[in-house]
């Protein structure tokens, strides 16, 4: 039986965004196990400098990640879309063992197979240093948040 991940390319406005939010919510459980099915087995990824190929790898990855990352709370929009593609910028908080926060900025493409999972992710993202009276994401999207 094959995998399935709906929704299922080819995207619409609507398909897009569902498909955005979906992620949203499964990253901000921070669990990597779940996190890792949305891709295929042999997914690639580039995540900043790091270059990873299929789900053992990726969920290694995120182990580590937010074993890291205190706190992580995590925004994701659409920002366009094609048949099998979807472009996303994001911004997420969190702190290190230290205490000092972060907003991460970035952006993501994603190429989805035709049963809907990811089989490339390329994210570019960028850290800067605030203060906790900066923050302005507590935890997942409320359902009443836009």
């Amino acid at each position: 039986m094959t995998e399935q991940r709906p929704p299922l390319p080819p995207f619409t406005a609507e398909t897009a965004a569902a498909k955005v939010r979906a992620a949203e919510d499964a990253w901000n459980t921070r669990d990597p196990d779940r996190v890792a099915l949305a891709y295929t087995p042999d997914s690639v990824w580039r995540n900043r400098e790091e270059f990873l190929k299929g789900r053992d790898e990726i969920r290694a990855f995120l182990a580590r990640k937010w074993a890291k990352e205190n706190g992580y709370a995590l925004r994701k929009q659409l920002w366009a879309f094609t048949d099998d593609r979807i472009a996303v910028r994001f911004q997420y908080e969190w702190h290190d063992g230290t205490g000092q926060w972060y907003r991460s900025h970035g952006n993501e493409l994603w190429e989805f197979t035709p049963d809907g999972l990811m089989s490339r992710r390329e994210a570019s993202i960028n850290d800067v240093p605030i203060a906790e009276s900066e923050r302005t994401l507590f935890g997942p999207r409320a359902d009443s948040e836009c």
